[in-house]
């Protein structure tokens, strides 16, 4: 039984390839089409197969255990060709990308190797194709898991002429029952029993040609490519109740389990194509709040320190008192001459504005003079 940690891994791997792995350059709109005409090898001429029509050169009759009536077709009249052709390239692995009934295989693979091993020419051209050997057709077949698309799909099929295949580009209907490998490729449609291989994407000018069916879209066209590892099980969607089943690669069926850990989303989300809808630029992250700037801190309240009721200890912060350098000359008590003692402070009492009775300015003899008019202490 498969862990769940394996199974998360396959998951992961195939999400992180992305559903959408690359939107093909957009091909011309020459999109016309044309009953009766065969495929060709030419990747620039695509036959439209709907789901139950064997279609150019069938290698065996149809295995498909519960064979859909065909669809009714619309004539080219009722499209103007204008729309684009976009092919949409996904991984094989993602989730939802096939379908089928749980407990019930699409396809009839003993019937196909049974079918195969009865024609030795065709058995031969069958192998070459797929890479193998004539004698390995039987196990080769039993390792592909069948069920059936969900999305119109381009592939690269192979008809059966002369003795040999010949390869074709061709659109295979949604519901079209295929054998897929374990990367999530398809390799056998069991509508006619031909080898499939990677679809080859054309630039420019492209026609279609055969039958359309309804809801026929050339904007919303699959190429499916392998994952990037193989895996033990695919996650399909139950085509009966839209709900997930886990399936066994190579199993028929008879194993179908629901997934421990289903996918992220739910069976009716579509994943496989963009939505016009869908905003193409992420949404802007909401502001985060910034943090409030830091407060200036307040400037601390210093005291007078020539104050005659100073404190002793100035707060943190305050300068302290200014000092004289020393030699510099300060006054003297009373008389204002200089002192011949360096670095001698007055007393704060002792700075004030002269007063008339005491002294004033003196004369170049030294005596004072008497203006009339106060001076302050010069220092």
């Amino acid at each position: 039984m498969r862990s769940p940690r394996r199974f998360r891994h396959a998951v992961l791997a195939a999400l992180s390839a992305g559903v959408l792995l690359a939107a093909t350059g957009c091909d011309s709109a020459g999109d016309r089409t044309t009953k009766g005409t065969t495929g060709t090898a030419e990747a620039k001429d695509v036959l439209l197969q709907p789901l139950a029509e064997p279609g150019p050169g069938p290698f065996t009759r149809s295995t498909v255990r519960a064979a859909p009536s065909p669809s009714p077709t619309r004539s080219p009249e009722e499209d103007d060709g204008s729309a684009t052709r976009t092919v949409h390239r996904v991984s094989g692995a993602v989730p939802g990308l096939y379908g089928g009934v749980r407990s019930e295989a699409a396809c009839d693979v003993g019937q196909q190797a049974r079918l195969l091993a009865a024609d030795q020419d065709k058995a031969r051209a069958f192998a070459e194709t797929a890479g193998i050997e004539a004698v390995q057709i039987p196990g080769y077949l039993r390792s592909l898991t069948p069920v059936v698309l969900r999305a119109d799909a381009q592939v690269t099929n192979h008809g059966y002429s002369a003795g040999s295949a010949t390869a074709f580009q061709a659109v295979l209907q949604a519901g079209t029952a295929v054998l897929v490998d374990s990367r999530g490729l398809p390799r056998v449609r069991c509508a006619c029993g031909n080898p499939l291989g990677e679809p080859v994407i054309a630039k420019g000018q492209v026609t279609h040609r055969g039958e359309r069916w309804p809801g026929y879209d050339p904007a919303r066209i699959l190429a499916i490519e392998p994952g990037v590892q193989p895996v033990t099980g695919l996650v399909i969607v139950n085509t009966v109740d839209n709900t997930w089943i886990e399936r066994t690669v190579g199993d028929d069926g008879g194993r179908d389990r629901t997934p421990d850990e289903p996918p992220p989303f739910e069976p009716s989300d579509d994943l496989l194509f963009p939505s016009p809808a869908r905003p193409s630029e992420p949404e802007a992250p909401e502001a985060t709040p910034s943090a409030p700037a830091p407060a200036e801190p307040e400037e601390p309240q210093c005291p007078d320190p020539s104050a005659p009721d100073g404190p002793a200890e100035l707060p943190p912060g305050c300068p302290p008192p200014m000092e004289p350098d020393p030699g510099t000359e300060a006054p003297d008590d009373f008389d204002g001459l200089p002192t011949d003692e360096p670095g001698a402070v007055p007393e704060p009492t002792q700075v004030f504005p002269g007063e008339p009775d005491d002294f004033g300015e003196l004369d170049e003899f030294g005596e004072p003079v008497d203006s009339g008019v106060p001076e302050p202490f010069a220092g």
